[in-house]
């Protein structure tokens, strides 16, 4: 059994969505964009994902130019590919365009040797219901404290 590595996460994707759904997807890279994800640099928070032609993209993902790298380096925030069965990226498409769903990246991962990307299909949450979830945390939060407080 492989062991998944978490490598980057994107909180600001859980904080502005409703995530109905996730789906597991591999991701076409080169080699230094690869190193560089093993460093840790990459940032999934303006990311979002497209249908094309059949096939899914993912766009606004920066992955910062290995260092130790040369010309190989490609540009920090090109479009990459993502890779699902076709079958899956067909029913995404059509929730897509039908019903304001929105595929955003969520979690970009190590699953053994290979990079993979975790997709949400998500749902835009109103101001209202970012003003509730920061209420619940909170609330959740003064709870936790004190009960800390009491057990003392």
């Amino acid at each position: 059994m492989s062991e998944t590595k978490t490598i980057a996460q994107n909180k600001k994707a859980r904080h502005d969505y409703f995530v109905e759904e996730s789906f597991e997807a591999g991701i076409e890279l080169c080699g230094t964009e690869v190193k560089s994800i093993r460093q840790g640099r990459v940032n999934l928070k303006d990311s979002w994902c497209s249908v094309d032609k059949g096939e899914l993209f993912v766009n606004g993902m920066h992955i910062s130019p290995f260092e130790q790298g040369n010309i190989f380096n490609r540009d920090p925030m090109r479009v990459r590919k993502l890779l699902m069965h076709k079958k899956e990226i067909n029913r995404l498409f059509g929730i897509v365009k039908q019903t304001g769903y929105s595929l955003i990246p969520l979690s970009l991962y190590f699953k053994g040797s290979r990079v993979k990307v975790q997709v949400g299909l998500c749902k835009g949450k109103k101001l209202y219901d970012k003003r509730e979830d920061m209420a619940k945390r909170a609330a959740k939060r003064d709870m936790e404290r004190a009960i800390k407080e009491q057990s003392r």
